[in-house]
């Protein structure tokens, strides 16, 4: 009886250790397997635009080395005032158009209407399979 219940141990332990370990996967055209990049896009303010009634429009971006845009994204126009508090905040989670494995620019491009254009940019290194990109517009 002592053998069997360390026996039935052992295989739920495998079960749970084998489906805790999954990672989510793509394949090439070759067959090969990789890691699925993905970026989380998050946006919010801290400080009180309450009176603020410009219109903003953003933009969130995925970019190559010299500019070449591999996917982006324009918001709806919003006033200044609108944009959310971090319990309210944007949050945009977009794979990596065709898994690109090179060095990215990845961020958020604005532009405040009759002020002008701005941008919060990070890196996405190579070899990095999730990047959060976390803007407090000030």
């Amino acid at each position: 009886m002592k053998y069997l219940s360390i026996i039935s141990i052992l295989c739920v332990s495998t079960i749970l250790i084998g489906t805790a370990c999954k990672k989510q996967i793509t394949y090439n055209a070759s067959g090969s397997s990789k890691i699925l990049r993905k970026v989380q896009f998050v946006l919010y303010t801290d400080k009180d635009f309450s009176s603020d009634n410009h219109t903003i429009t953003f933009k969130v971006s995925i970019k190559k080395s010299g500019n070449q845009v591999l996917w982006d994204s324009t918001l709806a126009p919003m006033k200044i005032k609108d944009i959310p508090n971090l319990a309210h905040k944007l949050i945009i989670v977009k794979a990596v158009p065709g898994n690109d494995p090179s060095l990215l620019k990845v961020g958020f491009y604005y532009t405040i209407k009759d002020v002008g254009n701005s941008w919060y940019l990070n890196a996405f290194n190579v070899g990095e399979t999730f990047k959060v990109v976390n803007f407090n517009f000030q």
